[in-house]
C-alpha cells in the first residue's frame, strides 16, 4: 500500500467519513458517481470495484460490458457540502477491464495516454480555464427565457449581489478541496459569472473542473438559483466560454518562452500554435460538442470564429497574450475556442496532440493578426489566408469523421461512439420545429 492509499485510509478514520463517492465520467463528460462504505475503501484499492459498462455512454459494448472502477489515491477530497455526522468524501477512479488493462472508453486514460506521449518528448503539459457560466433565477419551464439573477456587467461591482456571494461560496469551498482559484468576477452578460482555476498538469485540472462543476451546481442548488454551463442561453448576450490557456515544460524551464524572438516565442511554441490551427477543424466537434456550442462560436461577442492567431487579439482563436517582464515561466498561448460543455478529458487531448504534431512535422506558423476578425471582409480573410471555423455540429462532426488524426487520438472505440451520439444529437435537433420558425414563417405563409 503505497502512502496516498494511507492518507486516504486514515483520514476517512479520523474524520469519521461515512461516505466515499467513486467519481469517472462518460464519453461526453458526464459525471458519475457510485458510493462505497469506508470498510470497502482498502479492496477498492487494491482490486477496483465491478460495474456494468454498456450502461454507462460510450464505455464499452454491451457484449463486454463488466468493467472495473480503480480509485486514484491522489485525488482523495472531503466533500465539504457533505459535512455534518456523516461526512462524505470523493475519489476519481480509472475504468479497467476485468483483465485489468485500461478501458478504451475512458476519457481520463484518452488523456493519460496523450500526456504520457508528451513525457516521451520531454514535454509536461499545463492548463489554466477560465470557466464562464450563468446564473438564473429557478423556474419550472426551461423551453421559457430564462431570467438573470442580476443586470450586471463586465468586472461590475454589484453590491449584495447574489452572485458576489455566489463567487465567494464556489471560491471558499474550492480551496477547501485544495483546488487554487486565480480570479473570480461578474462576466460582460447579465447573471454571468466567470472563475479561473490556477494552472496544474492537464490531467489535474481535467480533475478540476469536474469537481468545479460539481461545486458550482451544488451551491446553487442550496441558494435556490440555477447554474448553468450552457454555451449560448441567449441570442443577444455573450457566450460563455472555457478559454484555456497552454504552455508546455520541460523540467523547470517553460518550453515556450525564447527572449529576444517575435512575443518571446520560442520555435517550440510556433510549431505547438501551428499543429493546433492546422487541426482546429478537425478537432472542433470535441471543444464544441454541442448544437449550441456553435451558437456561441458564431455569435459574435469576441467569440472565435475563424481560424487564426494573434498577440492580444481576443478575435482570434489563438491569442498570445502580453509577456510579463522577467517572467519568462509565465509564457502560454490561450486557446479560445473551448467552451464550457466539453468533456475536459478529450478536449486537453486533441489539443495537446495537435500541439504535439505541430512539433513532430515542424510545422511553420502563419503570420499574426492585428485586426478584428470580425470586421474583416470575407475577401480579406481568404486574401490573409484566415478560414473559418464549422459553423454548426454537423458541420464539425463531417470534418472529425475524416480524419485521422483525432480517430488516433481518441481511440477507435471512443472517436466511434463520440461521433454516433452527436449524429443523434443533430439529427434530433434539425427535426425540431423551432419558435423562431413558427414567428418568422407563420405570418407570412
Amino acid at each position: 500500500m503505497d502512502k496516498q492509499e494511507e492518507f486516504a485510509l486514515r483520514t476517512v478514520e479520523e474524520r469519521d467519513v461515512r461516505f466515499i463517492r467513486l467519481w469517472f465520467t462518460d464519453v461526453l463528460g458526464t459525471l458519475k458517481s457510485v458510493a462505497i462504505a469506508p470498510t470497502e475503501l482498502e479492496v477498492a484499492f487494491e482490486e477496483g470495484l465491478g460495474f456494468d459498462g454498456s450502461a454507462i455512454e460510450g464505455m464499452t459494448r454491451v457484449s463486454e460490458d463488466d468493467m472495473i472502477v480503480k480509485p486514484d489515491p491522489s485525488t482523495f477530497q472531503i466533500l465539504p457540502w457533505r459535512g455534518g455526522p456523516q461526512g462524505t468524501a470523493r475519489i476519481f477512479c480509472d475504468v479497467l477491464t476485468p483483465d485489468g488493462e485500461p478501458s478504451s472508453g475512458d476519457p481520463r486514460h484518452v488523456l493519460k495516454r496523450a500526456l504520457a506521449k508528451a513525457k516521451e518528448k520531454g514535454f509536461i503539459f499545463y492548463t489554466h480555464p477560465e470557466i464562464e457560466f450563468y446564473l438564473f433565477e429557478n423556474q419550472e419551464d426551461w423551453s421559457q427565457t430564462p431570467t438573470p439573477i442580476d443586470e450586471g456587467g463586465y468586472f461590475d461591482h454589484v453590491p449584495r449581489s447574489p452572485g458576489m456571494d455566489f463567487r465567494r461560496a464556489c471560491v471558499n469551498m474550492l480551496e477547501q478541496m485544495g483546488i487554487s482559484v486565480e480570479y473570480s468576477h461578474h462576466e460582460a452578460g447579465p447573471g454571468q459569472n466567470e472563475i479561473d482555476l490556477r494552472y496544474a498538469d492537464a490531467l489535474t485540472t481535467s480533475d478540476n473542473i469536474m469537481t468545479f462543476r460539481t461545486v458550482v451546481k451544488e451551491i446553487s442548488l442550496e441558494r435556490g438559483i440555477y447554474a448553468s454551463f450552457m454555451p449560448k442561453p441567449f441570442t443577444d448576450q455573450p457566450g460563455s466560454g472555457m478559454h484555456t490557456h497552454l504552455s508546455l515544460f520541460e523540467g523547470d524551464t517553460n518550453a515556450f518562452y525564447e527572449v529576444g524572438q517575435e512575443f518571446n516565442m520560442s520555435q517550440t511554441a510556433r510549431q505547438f500554435a501551428a499543429g493546433i490551427l492546422a487541426h482546429a477543424a478537425e478537432i472542433c466537434a470535441v471543444t464544441d460538442q454541442y448544437v449550441n456550442s456553435y451558437k456561441r462560436l458564431w455569435g459574435g461577442a469576441e467569440a472565435p470564429s475563424y481560424v487564426c492567431w494573434g498577440h492580444n487579439n481576443r478575435s482570434a482563436l489563438l491569442r498570445i497574450p502580453q509577456y510579463k517582464p522577467g517572467k519568462g515561466n509565465s509564457a502560454r498561448m490561450e486557446f479560445r475556442g473551448l467552451d464550457p460543455g466539453a468533456n475536459p478529458y478529450l478536449a486537453y487531448s486533441v489539443l495537446l496532440a495537435a500541439g504535439l504534431d505541430g512539433i513532430e512535422q515542424k510545422m511553420t506558423l502563419c503570420e499574426p493578426t492585428s485586426d478584428d476578425v470580425w470586421e474583416l471582409t470575407d475577401a480579406e480573410r481568404q486574401a490573409m489566408g484566415i478560414e473559418p471555423l464549422p459553423d454548426s455540429l454537423d458541420a464539425a462532426l463531417k470534418v472529425m469523421e475524416k480524419s485521422d488524426f483525432v480517430a488516433q487520438v481518441l481511440g477507435e472505440q471512443t472517436f466511434e461512439y463520440f461521433l454516433r451520439n452527436k449524429h443523434r444529437e443533430w439529427a434530433g435537433y434539425s427535426r425540431q420545429v423551432t419558435p423562431y420558425e413558427l414567428a418568422y414563417y407563420l405570418p407570412r405563409l
